[in-house]
């Protein structure tokens, strides 16, 4: 299932590789994170690979991939791909209501969203260079603060 994800993922987004290339880190991370936290495992891939998949719609609708956007528009598009995979109801649900929080981090807090969440948050620190924006301590902090699982703080501790 997880390559069938990836190949719908892919199709939807087109030659538009940094979205690819981050929903494949991400993905990455929550595996790594995953092998330390019981979760279920298809929930955590489905939302990994779709977490961002509403960005070009909101970006045709908005002209804005605004995190707020994404919530919006990514979980009828990632309903629609996991149906035609034939994902059953529960997890498409728990997927779609993942999604539709990612940026926000509201109205849900299940081990599948603290992976996500995590995750994210390792790869944007990288993205968006914040590393070097800040301090290692201000940085450490940041991950206190911000991380929701103890294996994503570890390894965005020992990565920044």
């Amino acid at each position: 299932m997880r390559d069938k994800l990836i190949t719908e993922m892919k199709k939807y987004f087109g030659k538009d590789r940094t979205r690819i290339e981050h929903a494949l880190k991400v993905l990455s991370y929550a595996e790594r994170i995953a092998e330390k936290v019981k979760a279920d495992q298809l929930t955590i891939t489905g939302a990994a690979i779709l977490h961002d998949i509403g960005i070009p719609e909101s970006e045709r609708k908005y002209n804005s991939s605004s995190g707020k956007y994404q919530e919006i528009e990514g979980p009828p598009i990632a309903e629609r791909i996991m149906n035609k995979l034939n994902i059953s109801r529960e997890r498409i649900n728990h997927i779609c209501k993942i999604i539709a929080n990612h940026h926000s981090g509201e109205n849900i807090d299940t081990p599948e969203f603290r992976i996500l969440w995590d995750s994210d948050w390792i790869v944007n620190i990288e993205e968006e260079g914040l590393a070097g924006k800040k301090s290692k301590k201000e940085l450490h902090n940041f991950i206190d603060r911000i991380f929701r699982t103890d294996t994503g703080k570890k390894i965005a501790r020992e990565g920044f």
